[in-house]
């Protein structure tokens, strides 16, 4: 039974043909109410799929609450490019993934992918800015952060 909210581990993405797994992975299913007249899953659905895993990932990694107070940064997305390779239908369970591919001073990429039954059926790749909690000036990535772009998704360090 393939748990749905939950964090996928290596082994269990590799089981679902996630090769090489992601930094972090959860699975859910399609909902009715993601669906459009044609009857598959409407294309804006998936960035709010995309979106929900980018959150916990950001969560997960420290970089911020979203608790809507302290010091933490707002992150806005910058640019993103979508690339949807095969439609999604009622009832399909899919696993999102989620890593970092490269960062600089106050920005950092992602790439997510969207997988059904084995098969690739969306990616998004995403520049995503931070800036400081006012929204005044740009917030810098915290050492620790850097670290897990680093250790934990191989990203890269940009100049």
């Amino acid at each position: 039974m393939l748990p749905y909210h939950t964090p996928l581990s290596p082994a269990q993405q590799k089981s679902l043909g996630i090769d090489p797994p992601a930094p972090v992975a959860m699975a859910d299913k399609v909902r009715f109410s993601e669906l459009d007249v044609l009857r598959h899953v409407n294309n804006a659905v998936y960035m709010n799929w995309f979106e929900r895993l980018r959150i916990r990932y950001t969560q997960n990694c420290g970089l911020s609450r979203y608790a809507g107070r302290g010091t933490d940064p707002r992150i806005v997305i910058r640019s993103g490019a979508i690339h949807y390779r095969e439609e999604m239908r009622m009832d399909e369970d899919y696993v999102v993934t989620c890593g970092c591919t490269a960062f600089r001073t106050t920005s950092f990429s992602l790439h997510q992918e969207l997988w059904s039954d084995g098969r690739l059926r969306a990616t998004l790749d995403c520049v995503l800015v931070l800036l400081n909690h006012n929204g005044q000036g740009r917030f810098a990535i915290p050492d620790h952060v850097r670290r897990h772009f680093l250790e934990t998704d191989g990203a890269c360090a940009e100049c």
